[in-house]
């Protein structure tokens, strides 16, 4: 067979396999039981310089960058017994104000325990459970799962943020099977002691320098952890884009050993400090995160990016100097001075809530068109779409459903939407264009169990694209 046929059969074949991924093993469903994209940041509250405090208008922010979800990091000091620890309810009640900013904005919360803030934590010690350790660590969740257990907004919980091996005589296939597994067993069976219901986040274990999957610093998980609610939670920061789509396979695979969705709980490879004076770096980044973001689109995976904050603190992490995780690049907690050769690629357009089932989506970052096909469900409530138009539509955008409706929004005009074309059963009323959190609103959509075509094009001329 002529090689060059055999890679484009074997080609089809992957598309086609991560076609039917993304329609059956990551759907997300919300509490009416619409199909969700999550999509969000990684909120600290505290940077190593200090506490981080947001407001009303950091997440007005956030919602108009598309963001549906946070992922609140816990500090396990402020939690906890552990040495040099204590609970801290003035810290209870600062997660509190976050969450209420969330709801207020329509933003669900997910919340990631980590352990950075107990000094000299050891992890041989949390895996062995010497002096109770995992007991004390499943204490901290518990002040979490018991004042937050009737909140329908907090969908879950990240139970351990990426465990280590260090110096650890032990493989790491052996250090997942023998320990981390059924230490998330032992946490998830505790929590059902207290609630159930809420999604159970897990990762992987994070390598130690030099080590390495395909280029991807987090170990293979390769047993179920056999629990109900399990999502696998991997984590992927990665500029060498030959290695993205192996390892998003690999997670997958690993996913669909949990029997349930996959949340990407952090992405996107960090910014060195000299990023932001170089347009030709900046051209990379834009290269490597729209190949990632694309990726992840096609397999309709949620996605969460570290960090919804300032460039107070850089680290020097990276052999190209400081570098940081932050989206903003002004030397505050919180900034509002993006770094848009990044986020305009997360703040791409995408549909966030549908009353029925997404099928596929993809964003053309080349053409600026969104195409999202779905099967609707008209008693499930409003179906959302993020389309960010003060970024990708400044020209005005179109709004096409098969070949029976056209909307336009022109931006100058400031009329919200103006029907050109309809030759189905659509009612005007049901469309709302929502300027301040950027979103498109569909009502209700006119039939049940309809397949639809929707797209989202630049431009109010209408001419089909």
């Amino acid at each position: 067979m002529n090689f060059s046929r055999l890679g484009t059969i074997i080609l089809f074949f992957m598309l086609v396999a991560f076609q039917s991924i993304a329609q059956s093993n990551h759907v997300v469903r919300d509490e009416n039981g619409r199909h969700v994209i999550p999509r969000g940041f990684v909120v600290n509250t505290n940077d190593g310089a200090g506490e981080l405090f947001y407001t009303s208008d950091d997440y007005l922010r956030m919602v108009r960058m598309g963001a549906n979800y946070q992922v609140i990091r816990l500090e396990l000091g402020k939690l906890s017994s552990f040495q040099g620890s204590q609970l801290k309810p003035e810290y209870l009640l600062k997660l509190d104000s976050l969450v209420e900013l969330g709801k207020d904005h329509g933003v669900k919360t997910v919340f990631k325990m980590t352990v950075y803030s107990v000094k000299g934590f050891s992890w041989e010690d949390f895996y062995l459970n010497k002096n109770g350790a995992q007991e004390t660590y499943v204490e901290a969740w518990k002040n979490i799962w018991n004042r937050y257990k009737n909140d329908i907004a907090v969908k879950g919980y990240d139970l351990v943020n990426e465990p280590r091996k260090h110096d650890m005589d032990i493989s790491y296939t052996e250090l997942t099977n023998k320990y981390l597994v059924p230490i998330y067993q032992k946490i998830i069976d505790e929590y059902l002691k207290i609630d159930q219901g809420k999604l159970m986040y897990c990762q992987a274990i994070f390598m130690n320098k030099g080590d390495a999957i395909n280029h991807n610093q987090y170990a293979e998980i390769t047993q179920s952890i056999d629990r109900e609610n399990v999502v696998f939670t991997p984590h992927i920061y990665q500029n060498k884009k030959q290695w993205i789509r192996p390892t998003m396979l690999r997670f997958v695979k690993e996913a669909e050993l949990q029997n349930g969705p996959m949340l990407v709980g952090e992405w996107g490879y960090p910014t060195l400090k000299t990023t932001d004076t170089s347009i030709s770096d900046q051209l990379d980044y834009i290269d490597y995160y729209m190949h990632t973001a694309h990726l992840f689109d096609s397999l309709g995976v949620g996605t969460i990016k570290a960090w919804f904050s300032g460039n107070r603190v850089m680290q020097n992490f990276l052999p190209g100097g400081p570098s940081t995780w932050a989206i903003f690049s002004d030397s505050t907690g919180v900034g509002t001075v993006e770094r848009k050769y990044i986020t305009d690629i997360i703040a791409r357009p995408y549909p966030q809530a549908i009353a029925g089932d997404i099928h596929t989506f993809n964003y053309d970052f080349s053409t600026r068109i969104l195409k999202v096909s779905l099967l609707t469900a008209s008693n499930k409530g409003a179906s959302k779409f993020f389309i960010g138009a003060n970024r990708h539509y400044p020209d005005g955008f179109t709004v096409r459903i098969g070949e029976e409706l056209l909307l336009i929004h022109n931006p100058i005009k400031k009329a919200g939407l103006e029907m050109l074309k309809n030759t189905g059963e659509w009612e005007m009323d049901n469309f709302i264009w929502d300027e301040i959190r950027q979103e498109l609103v569909i009502l209700k959509w006119p039939n049940d169990q309809q397949e639809l075509t929707l797209k989202i094009e630049p431009g109010i001329t209408g001419k089909s694209m």
